[in-house]
């Protein structure tokens, strides 16, 4: 669904330290992607392909704090990330880290709202085949 909050990512300083945290706080399942500098933070039960099976649930991931992605972000769903980004530059926000591939999964980017926040953007790749996606893909999400 465009414009819903599908994934969540948090900073660390000591990734390390940071998972082992979150896996005895909260108990949740992280998964290293090496090759991606990346973790993903399993929050809630998934399916048979990966994706949550609770309602309303989400996952997210974890990466090294740097550069201008040092706040935990909130990523939201959309049709199309140009477009999208275009149309919060006309409105007063400011793009922070232009649309990048992710995987054969989709694409990222990340924008700068008018109160200063920083707030991620994701678009499917469309499936083998098939029209565009729906957002179901985006809780798998490494950017």
């Amino acid at each position: 669904m465009a414009g819903g909050v599908v994934h969540f990512e948090i900073p660390a300083d000591d990734e390390n330290r940071a998972r082992e945290f979150y896996r005895s706080a909260f108990g949740w399942r992280i998964d290293a992607m090496p090759e991606m500098s990346y973790a993903m933070l399993m929050t809630t039960p998934t399916d048979e392909t990966g994706m949550p099976s609770v309602p309303g649930s989400i996952n997210g991931g974890m990466f090294r704090r740097e550069g201008e992605l040092t706040s935990p972000v909130v990523t939201v769903d959309v049709e199309d990330i140009d477009a999208a980004l275009e149309k919060i530059n006309a409105l007063g926000g400011s793009t922070v880290q232009p649309r990048q591939e992710v995987g054969t999964m989709g694409w990222a980017a990340y924008f700068r709202d008018t109160e200063g926040n920083i707030i991620g953007l994701w678009q499917n790749a469309a499936p083998e085949g098939g029209a565009a996606a729906g957002t179901t893909a985006a809780n798998d999400i490494g950017a």
